[in-house]
């Protein structure tokens, strides 16, 4: 199981290695790197120096400063801005489908773009949203994507889209979701000192369903990385891309 991914196609071509399945709940695309800011899309096309100062700008949350100041270096490289992220992000989904092991079931992160999926994804690789799937005789359910934020990132819905999403999937052993539930302790970036956006449809959904695990990523370096709600185990299974290293669930 792995989830923020974010480039990291070295270590995700061996998180399968003597499981069943592998599980992935998105984020494959490496934007920028908050903790490496020579590593992503935008260094690649703006540099270090320019990537510095944009994570400035929203660690601060100064969001409507940072786009202007892309809009800025874009019109300065007098560049397709969809044309060039698109080209960027093939580069990288070439790469990280290639990794994947069969079988794998995934679904979409919230920087990630879900129309490329149908033509990188091989015929181990099953890609669910709003769908579920039996797995060793346990049903899992899938909902990708994130909920709407300043950032603007690429997957962002609306609410009730992805509650819809949640209704539609149903009662699951294991509810697999990229974002975590709204709970105060699982959505706290503890490097970051922000709440990201978890959804509380989700969580009213764990606690009417109860399924046996909630498994999510998104927060990168959260405050409880685990915990219960009711008879649900909530476990954040990320940061693949600092750690290398899949979270195993065995049944």
């Amino acid at each position: 199981m792995v989830s923020d991914v974010h480039g990291n196609a070295r270590d995700l071509a061996r998180a399968g290695e003597g499981a069943d399945a592998l599980v992935c709940l998105g984020d494959l695309v490496l934007f920028l790197d908050y903790a490496d800011h020579s590593r992503g899309i935008f260094p690649d096309l703006f540099g270090r120096e320019n990537a510095d100062r944009i994570v400035e700008l929203r660690t601060a949350r100064r969001f409507e400063e940072a786009r202007e100041f892309q809009r800025g270096l874009w019109e300065g490289i007098g560049m397709d801005k969809a044309a060039a992220i698109e080209k960027a992000v093939r580069k990288q989904y070439a790469e990280l489908f290639a990794a994947f092991p069969a079988p794998t079931y995934a679904t979409y992160g919230n920087v990630d773009m879900p129309p490329l999926w149908t033509e990188y994804a091989g015929p181990g690789t099953t890609v669910l949203d709003g769908q579920r799937v039996e797995i060793g005789g346990w049903t899992f359910g899938f909902v990708g994507g994130g909920l709407r934020t300043p950032m603007r990132t690429p997957y962002e819905i609306g609410d009730e889209e992805y509650a819809a999403k949640i209704e539609a999937v149903g009662e699951v052993d294991v509810l697999c979701t990229h974002i975590p539930p709204e709970v105060p302790e699982l959505v706290y970036d503890t490097v970051a000192r922000r709440f990201e956006r978890g959804s509380r449809a989700l969580l009213d959904a764990i606690r009417r369903t109860r399924p046996r695990y909630s498994l999510f990523g998104h927060v990168h370096q959260p405050l409880v990385r685990r915990m219960r709600i009711g008879a649900t185990e909530c476990v954040n299974v990320g940061h693949f891309a600092s750690s290398g290293r899949p979270w195993r669930l065995e049944w």
